[in-house]
């Protein structure tokens, strides 16, 4: 089906969100999601370890007139890196059991990204290897999960597809009138917060019994990354933890 010349119009890379392939199996599903990213004139993708090294001559020949998207693409070792920058984390996936999230179609999701980008937020969209999907750890950096409403006797979506749902929504939607939106804080600020609030904990005994640990990290780590944090947030939450660390002092 032939597009409008508008859907062929790139966004401008001040206003389009960062697209995140985590552990991308097959050099030719990547290429399949750059052609799929560039219909709706968007290039900012980002690979996490993908499977088979980087470059992929398999992700080049599959996507054929989205080529030079590839040459911009940019690889990080871990997910934590690839969206450090971004105040706003959306993943793509069914909703965990275990996870409290915000849980979004595609299209109220990318709506909602429209205010966030016209307010300055860097957006990112996560989207997890063919076979397995995204991890825990992975879904616990976002703020809410995009969550395609398809059928439940078959419900299962490649990697280029899901791409495209949301390269088309967030196209959609770009005659909405934008959500006014505070400035989130980026998500390496939050986490280094985090690393701090979890060693604050450890030396305080909190963390009790010791088997439980991990969850107890895991379940305040999701806490506070679906909350829309502001910079000033952050910085008002280490000042709370950094008093409650030293203990009380005397008034002058």
């Amino acid at each position: 089906m032939a597009g409008t010349d508008r859907s062929r119009t790139p966004e401008t890379s001040a206003h389009a969100p960062v697209f995140v392939l985590v552990e991308p199996q097959l050099g030719e599903n990547i290429g399949a999601a750059a052609r799929a990213m560039w219909n709706f004139g968007l290039r900012r993708m980002r690979l996490v370890r993908p499977r088979d090294g980087w470059p992929n001559p398999a992700a080049v020949a599959m996507a054929s007139g989205a080529g030079g998207l590839l040459d911009e693409a940019e690889l990080y070792a871990s997910t934590e890196e690839a969206v450090a920058d971004c105040s706003t984390i959306y993943a793509t996936t069914a909703r965990p059991r275990d996870l409290t999230k915000r849980v979004l179609t595609p299209e109220a999701a990318m709506a909602e990204a429209r205010g966030i980008r016209e307010a300055g937020g860097q957006v990112a969209i996560l989207f997890g290897p063919e076979r397995a999907g995204l991890a825990r750890e992975d879904v616990i950096l976002a703020d809410a999960i995009v969550s395609v409403p398809v059928n439940p006797a078959f419900g299962s979506l490649n990697l280029a597809q899901c791409v495209l749902l949301t390269a088309y929504e967030w196209r959609r939607q770009g005659d909405a009138v934008p959500v006014a939106e505070p400035e989130r804080a980026a998500s390496g600020d939050v986490g280094r917060f985090l690393a701090h609030l979890v060693d604050t904990l450890d030396a305080n005994g909190f963390f009790y019994p010791a088997h439980k640990r991990a969850a107890m990290v895991a379940n305040l780590q999701n806490l506070f990354r679906r909350a829309p944090l502001t910079d000033q947030d952050v910085r008002t939450l280490w000042g709370v933890v950094r008093a409650l660390a030293e203990g009380p002092k005397k008034r002058r």
